[in-house]
């Protein structure tokens, strides 16, 4: 037991809060209740006894970066450091608003630097080929045209994979938007170029199974929800055809479909409506990537730069 009975009540209320007042996902609701009985297992071990309200409220700065140390002794990223340290914080204002416990000591640490992420995107030739060849690697034809037309849809709308997989068969046929529900169920409007569209309505025609307008859209091989293992698993494959590199994942196609728009004149808050980021300084780390290729370009073209 990591806890005493009054601090499990207040985590599992602090979950339903976050799961039916937040909407947080589930990936990221399982990610939050990971760090948070991370943290009370260590303060079991650290006082010596399973914590209670009053423990958590009595804790110390000295307290809190006796956990950082421990989480740096056992070789975690900084970048999970950090999110622990903000789910904590959001942990600990939940019980201060419920009247469960204060403590201003979680307030005075400062959360670990994160080196800045820059997404891997591919280069346009290498998302075409990539998007043209998967066709190639399954000997069931509605197979080799459902899996197009999932990478289709990731390269050519910017959806994550996992939004890809939640569309329902009544999304189809699709018009010339797409109306797709993000993370925290937040809902926002895609354009559908017309090669998306026709990839779906292919696959959909070839398809042998029909689970109903209220079934996936892409189903598995057995006619249910298509596992998005599937297409990691062909993405695999994919590195070895064409030789990319690792960072060539089914979320590189999301990545490549920003960058590829900003290159072509897109602008960042257009993007970001198109990528559902809650804050524009996510949607400008694509800046950043686009910045890196024209810088790539620059060496390699301007007559001057092997001076």
């Amino acid at each position: 037991m990591t806890a005493e009975p009054a601090v499990a009540a207040a985590a599992g209320a602090w979950r339903s809060w976050l799961a039916g007042e937040r909407r947080v996902s589930g990936h990221t609701l399982a990610a939050y209740e990971s760090d948070l009985q991370a943290f009370l297992a260590f303060i079991a071990r650290h006082l010596g006894y399973p914590p209670g309200l009053a423990d958590l409220e009595r804790l110390k700065p000295a307290d809190f970066r006796s956990y950082l140390a421990d989480r740096a002794a056992q070789g975690l990223a900084r970048s999970s450091t950090a999110r622990a340290l903000s789910t904590l914080r959001g942990f600990f204002r939940f019980l201060d608003r419920r009247g469960l416990a204060h403590n201003a000591a979680i307030g005075a640490l400062r959360s670990p630097r994160v080196p800045k992420s820059v997404p891997k995107a591919l280069s346009e030739r290498e998302a075409l080929e990539t998007v043209d060849a998967v066709a190639d690697l399954s000997e069931e034809p509605w197979i080799a045209d459902r899996d197009l037309a999932v990478l289709v849809l990731l390269y050519g709308c910017g959806l994550r994979i996992g939004e890809a997989l939640a569309l329902k068969r009544q999304v189809a046929p699709l018009g010339e938007t797409l109306v797709v529900s993000g993370k925290g169920n937040k809902q926002r409007i895609v354009p559908v170029l017309p090669v998306v569209a026709e990839a779906v309505a292919v696959y959909l025609r070839a398809c042998p199974f029909d689970p109903g307008p209220d079934g996936s859209l892409f189903v598995g091989v057995r006619g249910g929800p298509l596992n998005p293992g599937v297409v990691q698993r062909q993405m695999r494959r994919l590195r070895a055809l064409l030789g990319l590199p690792e960072t060539a994942t089914p979320h590189a196609l999301r990545h490549s479909f920003a960058t590829h728009l900003l290159g072509g004149g897109g602008d960042l808050r257009t993007i970001q409506e198109l990528l559902g980021h809650a804050s524009l300084s996510t949607t400008q780390r694509y800046t950043e990537v686009d910045g890196t290729r024209l810088a790539a370009v620059h060496r390699s073209a301007h007559p001057r730069a092997g001076r």
